[in-house]
């Protein structure tokens, strides 16, 4: 074996420890591409399911218990601006629990300018306590690494404040899930600052999918530094125009990351399929580190 060989299996051996526990988010509402995961993921991965405008509690809830019945773990998004009042929140949370075993949830304000309903934030919705009532005593919460386009630094830091010192209070097991980004950079400057919090991290990156597609969702979510470094790339732009994935941010992540990240969240905006099958060829070791600094994956 070569000098060079220990060092790269040792980076490959990073990746996978990385991606060991790995969550993914479905973005599609196609029921068949659930039923498609159940031999690629492993048996209780959670999968985040997206609650987009338009999109009733009752469709999450129906997502939720398919999820469950193909033997993953269902993590619906709860969001505060999208609900009603707490009738609805009720109703939501009781079915979630009831139909599709949910203990846990991410708990978002929701990107509509006005609330549609009574709750205007995510920490409005926790302190109904009626995720505790349903047992629902897991809850994410979102970061964002880049900032928010529209909430100042500041603000975003004082309403997490709040919502650790609410979970510290009630007993709620408190977690952090961040905006997809696609460069390591801006997360480990941004997760250096959230160690004081003593919270876990799941760092959102997208998976494969192509590259206008990315960009659309990206300047969406107001991902400025990310999508500079993904244009920045001239060696790989010809790979990137018909596939881009997470495997340069990743391999970094991988090699620098300590506490509190505590592991990958996928956005699967090529479809859960795809990300699914990609995530098996990692774990199966059917990759190869590249010379642009990430790695190149097998097929599937």
């Amino acid at each position: 074996m070569t000098a060079a060989g220990p060092a790269m299996q040792g980076e490959r051996d990073s990746i996978s420890a990385f991606l060991a526990g790995a969550s993914l988010e479905l973005s599609s509402r196609d029921p068949a591409e659930i039923d498609a995961c159940a031999g690629l993921l492993e048996p209780g991965t959670p999968v985040y399911i997206s609650f987009p405008p338009g999109q009733t509690y009752h469709g999450t809830v129906a997502l939720a218990a398919r999820l469950a019945r193909a033997g993953f773990r269902p993590v619906p998004h709860v969001a505060a601006r999208r609900l009603a009042g707490r009738e609805a929140l009720d109703d939501y949370l009781a079915r979630a629990a009831g139909e599709a075993g949910v203990d846990t949830a991410l708990v978002i304000a929701g990107d509509s300018d006005r609330p549609g309903g009574a709750f205007d934030s995510s920490l409005a919705l926790l302190e109904t306590g009626l995720f505790q009532r349903h047992g629902i005593v897991r809850i994410g919460v979102a970061g964002y690494p880049e900032g928010h386009p529209r909430i100042v630094p500041s603000a975003l830091e004082a309403a997490l404040a709040a919502k650790k010192t609410f979970a510290r209070r009630t007993g709620i097991e408190l977690g952090i899930v961040t905006q997809f980004c696609f460069e390591a950079d801006s997360i480990l400057s941004w997760a250096a600052k959230m160690k004081g919090h003593g919270l876990p991290v799941r760092v959102g990156l997208a998976g494969p999918a192509s590259l206008p597609r990315l960009l659309r969702f990206a300047a969406m979510c107001g991902i400025g530094n990310s999508v500079r470094a993904l244009k920045a790339r001239p060696g790989a732009l010809t790979r990137l125009m018909v596939e881009a994935g997470p495997e340069i941010a990743l391999r970094d992540l991988a090699r620098r990351a300590e506490p509190p990240l505590a592991g990958a969240h996928f956005f699967c905006f090529g479809g859960l399929v795809r990300t699914a099958r990609w995530l098996r060829a990692v774990r199966d070791g059917r990759f190869e580190l590249t010379e642009d600094g990430g790695f190149r994956v097998g097929a599937a």
